[in-house]
């Protein structure tokens, strides 16, 4: 716990006097009188702390005036035509001004040829990736600020920090992230539009189901980040270009996290209809896929055709993409009014709960869909192909308003299975992660995509399970970010594997193979629970130094970031040309909300985010 910082005062006693009078010439007399008693120093004070609140004062008054002028959004959502204001919370957040041009990031060319970024208004010094707890000197406009990091003991969401210096620095990191974001779309625009991903070094694109997935997975969060100008012609492309009736194979999990799951979200936080309808329609095309035997859903559907089949070399699908569809069915059917969406997803979770196959709660990764069996039993683990399963019971009871008991019961028992099973500490720093187990043989292998854990934790911790839930979600938050700040470039690798054995000198080893970085999601989202649950400084401080090393190895100057081959060499991260659409509808989505210092920013205790990043809203306990 650091000691509070000392604040220098002035302290003025007015003596009593023997006769009283309240004329104006007095009193201009003895508050000259007093003025002139003061020392220079307690002059300069005074006077330097006016300055500061007139120009705070000009500074504030063009966003309420603005706030003012703007109004609010209609019933039918934006119109593309005037200001919009953000809809959170039932009431009005007007969005934040941008910062004075000097302050915009500027770019330069490093060493592999890709774009680092480098805020002219905010220089970072002694900021060392591997420290704990440091003490980072921050340079405001000439002004030596030093960060003080909060303590682990939580903090009410009400008490922010309100300090000139903190607002700027927060405002700087959101601004930092909207031109990252204009920097990604302006790639998109230029090279891939309409398509489903970016190839920014060869500027084109790539197409998985050929329904612009990256702009769709983007709606949202250009919403939340107040790019109005970006969500308008996103908009007018939904609007005009977007049609699902084509002849095209879709991956079912993957088109309802990203697309069905956008569109509802981007409706809840607009109130735009055009969303809710291209959703219905979307959503009807999916059903087909619950058309087995077993009533676990084929991995693929025809959209156009009404078909669906299993993947050519398996007729397995995967447990979580079979058990990572609820939230969004469930949300389609409660809007609809039509249950058939519930009622299909509904039934997979029912069956799985009774399956034969876990251990301790641990589920299988695969699933049979001719006879609704686990297959491939005894192989556990929380990354590929298993890891949403968990995250959505926690989530389910959420959304249900915590009414679902079966839910809460099969994570309770998971997060259980994951503590006597998969936990372990690395040598020599005692790192805890989680690895994963074959037939009884425990592997020290932890893919990124397990760094959703540590926020799934804190989210249930909120919630009122046991608080030992959030002791290891700082443990395993702890780790995750290690796997960045061991890495040369200060990126994770997509696997790492941890040090189990005596006089090992590095906790993460990494194989070639698995090497890269897809620019994804996990670490950051977890970085945005836990400094929401906590605002423990730290965790708004390893985002940005996980930001700024995205900027520097992955960013491409003609616009766009490319998922990379190497973490290892900064000097050749080999880029691999492609841009995910989880980029701009989780990563970046992630990054702002965890430098935001509104809690009511897309509140936890109103939304439950999908896993693609998209929120939709926790039912009242009534429905």
């Amino acid at each position: 716990m650091l000691p509070p910082s000392r604040r220098d005062f002035v302290s003025l006693t007015v003596s009593e006097s023997g006769s009283y009078t309240n004329s104006k010439q007095w009193r201009r007399q003895s508050c000259w009188r007093k003025w002139k008693q003061l020392s220079r120093l307690q002059r300069s004070l005074i006077l330097f702390t006016l300055m500061l609140l007139l120009v705070g004062g000009i500074t504030t008054s063009p966003t309420l005036i603005g706030h003012w002028r703007d109004g609010v959004v209609g019933e039918n959502g934006y119109d593309g035509k005037q200001p919009f204001v953000v809809n959170l919370k039932n009431e009005y957040r007007s969005i934040p001004p941008e910062l004075p041009s000097e302050n915009r990031l500027q770019t330069k060319t490093n060493a592999s040829g890709l774009l680092g970024v480098e805020n002219h208004g905010l220089h970072l010094k002694n900021a060392d990736k591997g420290s704990k707890g440091g003490k980072p000197i921050i340079s405001w406009r000439g002004a030596v600020i030093e960060e003080e990091h909060a303590s682990d003991t939580d903090t009410k969401d009400t008490e922010i920090q309100d300090d000139p210096a903190s607002l700027a620095l927060a405002e700087s990191r959101l601004e930092a992230v909207r031109e990252a974001f204009r920097h990604a779309w302006k790639g998109y625009k230029n090279f891939a539009w309409g398509h489903d991903e970016l190839k920014p070094i060869s500027k084109s694109y790539g197409e998985w189901f050929g329904l612009g997935l990256t702009l769709i997975d983007a709606l949202d969060t250009m919403w939340i980040l107040g790019l109005k100008e970006e969500f308008a012609e996103a908009r007018q492309w939904v609007a005009k270009e977007l049609s699902f009736d084509k002849n095209v194979d879709v991956n079912l999990f993957e088109s309802t996290i990203r697309i069905l799951g956008s569109l509802l979200s981007t409706y809840h936080l607009t109130g735009d209809s055009l969303f809710l309808e291209k959703a219905k329609d979307i959503g009807s095309r999916l059903m087909p896929a619950f058309n087995t035997a077993s009533k676990i859903p084929y991995s693929d559907v025809n959209i156009g055709k009404g078909t669906a089949h299993p993947p050519q070399w398996t007729s397995d699908s995967s447990v979580a993409e079979v058990t990572s569809i609820q939230l969004e069915f469930r949300e389609l059917s409660r809007l609809t009014g039509d249950p058939k969406y519930k009622l299909a997803v509904m039934e997979v979770m029912k069956q799985v709960h009774k399956l034969d196959g876990k251990q301790d709660g641990l589920v299988p990764m695969f699933i049979n869909t001719n006879n609704g069996l686990f297959t491939h039993q005894g192989m556990y683990t929380l990354g590929a192909r298993a890891d949403s399963y968990y995250e959505y019971l926690l989530k389910q009871w959420i959304q249900g308003g915590k009414t679902e008991k079966e839910f809460l019961d099969d994570y309770l028992q998971a997060v259980e299975g994951v503590k006597k099973n998969l936990l372990k500490k690395s040598t020599p720093s005692g790192l805890a992660f989680v690895g994963e187990l074959s037939h009884g043989h425990f592997s020290p292998k932890m893919d990124h995509l397990v760094c959703f854990l540590p926020g799934t934790l804190a989210l249930g911790a909120h919630y009122g399970l046991p608080a030992d839930h959030m002791e290891l979600a700082k443990q395993l938050m702890e780790t995750c970010y290690q796997m960045y700040a061991q890495m040369e470039t200060g990126l994770s690798p997509e696997i790492a594997h941890f040090n189990m054995h005596e006089g090992s000198t590095q906790d993460v080893d990494v194989k070639i193979a698995d090497r890269h970085n897809l620019l994804r999601p996990e670490t950051v989202e977890s970085l945005f629970y836990l400094y929401r649950f906590t605002k423990d400084k730290k965790y708004q401080q390893w985002g940005w130094e996980i930001l700024q090393n995205f900027n520097k190895y992955t960013r491409v100057p003609t616009g766009g970031y490319t998922s990379i081959n190497n973490v290892r060499d900064p000097a050749s991260p080999n880029p691999r040309d492609k841009m995910e659409s989880f980029f701009l509808g989780e990563t970046l989505k992630y990054f702002y909300l965890l430098f935001s210092e509104d809690p009511n920013l897309i509140s936890l205790d109103k939304y439950v985010f999908n896993t693609e990043a998209h929120p939709l809203p926790i039912w009242p306990q009534s429905e």
